[in-house]
């Protein structure tokens, strides 16, 4: 059996997590966890102004009061400790319920 080697990577924030995008003011769910960046180098390019370091996590937040599921590098979001609900279309069906400043999943594990 060949050697591997699993390298863990720390993150500050969860799935679940209720943020908030200190460049661009707005507040989201986090709903997945890239451990570095992982979108086309042409999408950085275009996109990611600030450049933010490729290898650090980086997440896939829902934004709040629209449709958009954006993708932001780990230092350019905060808490948002507002408690506050998101309204997306996507929430209800990817989370149970909002306790404690957490959208709980809505799926079980076995």
């Amino acid at each position: 059996m060949a050697d591997s080697q699993c390298k863990i990577i720390m993150t500050k924030y969860s799935i679940g997590d209720l943020v908030h995008h200190k460049l661009f003011d707005y507040r989201g769910v986090i709903i997945d966890i890239d451990p570095y960046f992982q979108l086309p180098e042409e999408w950085y390019d275009a996109v990611a102004r600030s450049r933010p370091p490729k290898d650090q996590p980086w997440y896939h937040v829902i934004v709040n009061d629209s449709t958009k599921l954006t993708y932001v590098a780990e230092n350019n979001l905060e808490v948002d400790s507002s408690g506050n609900k998101i309204n997306h279309p996507m929430v209800k069906k990817l989370f149970a319920a909002l306790q404690n400043g957490h959208y709980m999943n809505a799926n079980k594990a076995n």
